[in-house]
């Protein structure tokens, strides 16, 4: 069914407009009830390895398709992917999550936090630094950087305020967020075992997210 999906996607993103998303509405409506049983069973899954996320709705995780274009030169209604942020709390959640996404020819498994609130990442920040060796060893573990190589997204130009100026991990403290990113090729989600795939490779992230968690948790029970 993520064949189908996907080329739904590729469709959508060639006649993104009202009319043929309206056209094609039965279609798109039984596709994402098949995502959501999808994400559902990713839940239970994780769920075995991350009891955070246990009992968890996937209604919760999935982002909705329409896009918000009142402030964005591009005016096309609709996303061109299907996603979903399993995390405790939902898609909203300021927590570590896996991320599920499929799209024509940039389908993602990836997580992290993504754009943490000011005063989160300052904290993020400064207990990656106090424990960078643990940090440092979790996104380094060799068969996590095979499936994740680098920390991705916006990063500062210099090293913010408040940490050594020739710091040898500046680099990581420049990031405004803490995520990794797996890409796969869309065939990867039609081979049988797909769903046993996603599941090692998310389940790799659990010493990353865990390590993200437990200082947003404390930081948030101080609050």
């Amino acid at each position: 069914m993520n064949a189908e999906i996907i080329r739904f996607l590729d469709d959508l993103r060639r006649n993104n407009n009202t009319v043929w998303f309206h056209e094609n509405r039965e279609r798109y409506d039984k596709l994402r009830r098949t995502f959501i049983n999808e994400v559902q069973e990713l839940i239970e899954r994780i769920s075995v390895f991350d009891p955070d996320i246990r009992g968890l709705d996937a209604r919760k995780c999935l982002f909705r398709i329409n896009r918000d274009i009142r402030f964005s030169l591009d005016k096309s209604p609709y996303k061109t992917y299907m996603s979903a942020c399993i995390a405790q709390g939902g898609r909203h959640s300021i927590r570590g999550a896996y991320y599920f996404h499929l799209e024509p020819e940039y389908c993602v498994l990836s997580g992290g936090i993504w754009y943490p609130k000011p005063e989160i990442l300052k904290v993020l920040r400064r207990e990656i630094y106090n424990n960078i060796d643990e940090f440092v060893s979790i996104i380094e573990e060799p068969s996590f950087k095979a499936l994740y190589p680098s920390l991705e997204g916006d990063m500062l130009k210099r090293i913010p305020a408040g940490f050594p100026s020739d710091s040898p991990y500046g680099h990581i403290l420049k990031h405004k967020d803490f995520s990794v990113i797996g890409i796969k090729p869309d065939s990867f989600f039609s081979q049988p075992d797909w769903m046993e795939e996603t599941i090692d490779c998310f389940r790799k992230l659990l010493p990353f997210n865990r390590f993200l968690n437990e200082i947003v948790d404390e930081y948030m029970g101080n609050q």
